[in-house]
């Protein structure tokens, strides 16, 4: 298994919305970065996602599970790009802020803190680890 950080703007799609899709999912899809697509593809049904509110919180607010590997992104014209399917697993009772997460030296190397601009980025089980640990304080 795998584990990664998936963006979104809490007033476009947020966790709550994500929730409410129950155990069918939803599409995570409009990526057009063709980094964030690589990653894209390479997840796996069961690798789960930390579910991270940009623009608005910027904080890792839950976590979800890919359900459906990567196809077609229905909303790409090109057919370039792919999106996979998420499914809401939990939703942190105290969110992890990008704030405390950059306080952490041993979250330094993360792609959330290098590439702030990547919507879709890989984590390690260590990181995975300690941002769950962070969100039980």
């Amino acid at each position: 298994m795998k584990y990664w950080l998936l963006k979104s703007e809490p007033d476009v799609w947020s966790i709550d919305q994500q929730k409410k899709t129950g155990i069918k999912g939803a599409p995570w899809d409009g990526v057009r970065n063709y980094q964030a697509a690589k990653n894209l593809k390479n997840m796996k049904k069961g690798d789960l996602c930390f579910f991270y509110h940009s623009n608005i919180g910027k904080e890792i607010v839950g976590i979800v599970k890919v359900i459906k590997e990567a196809y077609i992104d229905k909303t790409d014209r090109t057919g370039r790009f792919v999106a996979v399917t998420v499914q809401f697993k939990n939703k942190f009772s105290k969110p992890v802020t990008l704030e405390n997460i950059k306080k952490n030296k041993d979250l330094s190397h993360l792609a959330l803190i290098k590439q702030s601009r990547l919507s879709v980025m890989p984590v390690d089980y260590k990181s995975w680890k300690i941002i769950n640990n962070m969100s039980k304080i």
